[in-house]
């Protein structure tokens, strides 16, 4: 029986980056599964966009696909945005909603990996204070979903972890740089909590000038491609057994 197709839905973006780094990410993953099907679809700004994608799979005989949102959080998109989308989607197809990729372990360890690919060692991590800098939501589940995962942090070992957002939300990143400073960490470091660089990961790399680090968006980390991959085996396996296998 054929696997059900991925479809990696991205929220698209003016920035030329932002679709670029998402094809990278999924070069990834095809890479890591290979002889699974893996197709894009953007919301908005990019193409392909999911609708088209949906009805060029069914216009192939494709029935069963797995839509993965592309998201770090269950905010507004996953929870509206995305569900609207496949509500339309051709009759004969079969989709299931995977989860969204946060919060998880392998994408806390992709934030060590930029953090170190930005010039610190795992030496450091008892003298530095991170900011987790994310996009932001209006969303209270988002929100306390950020401020967990750096509470989680922290536990490994740093100085000290604080959540910042680039929008919606409060503090922003340079507030959190100062507030590592006078809390005495030796060094701060900013970690972009985000998987692809665009207006608002530009927001957080000039509230991060101060800082003495600033690590990459997360991107096309192997730890991510992962990630993707667990979503959609968590989601493939309640379609198989629906269908029998």
């Amino acid at each position: 029986m054929r696997r059900p197709v991925l479809l990696v839905i991205a929220h698209g973006s003016r920035d030329p980056r932002h679709a670029a780094t998402v094809h990278a990410l999924v070069r990834l993953v095809r890479a890591m599964r290979p002889g699974l099907r893996v197709e894009t679809g953007f919301l908005d700004f990019n193409i392909p966009s999911v609708p088209a994608v949906l009805e060029s799979l069914a216009a192939e005989g494709v029935r069963d696909v797995v839509a993965l949102p592309l998201l770090l959080s269950r905010a507004f998109h996953a929870k509206a945005d995305i569900p609207a989308v496949l509500r339309e989607a051709p009759s004969r197809l079969r989709i299931r909603q995977a989860e969204v990729l946060g919060p998880s372990p392998l994408l806390t360890a992709a934030l060590e990996r930029r953090l170190y690919e930005a010039g610190l060692s795992p030496a450091d991590k008892s003298s530095t204070g991170v900011v987790l800098a994310s996009a932001g939501s209006t969303d209270p589940e988002a929100i306390a979903v950020i401020a967990e995962i750096a509470r989680e942090w922290r536990h490994t070992g740093w100085c000290a972890v604080r959540p910042a957002f680039a929008s919606a939300s409060l503090p922003r990143t340079q507030d959190a740089v100062h507030e590592l400073r006078a809390l005495g960490c030796a060094r701060v470091a900013v970690a972009p909590y985000v998987l692809a660089p665009g207006f608002l990961p530009d927001r957080i790399a000039r509230g991060a000038a101060e800082a003495d680090v600033r690590a990459d968006v997360l991107g096309p980390s192997p730890e991510v491609a992962r990630v993707l991959l667990e979503r959609y085996d968590g989601a493939r396996v309640p379609v198989l057994a629906a269908l029998g296998a």
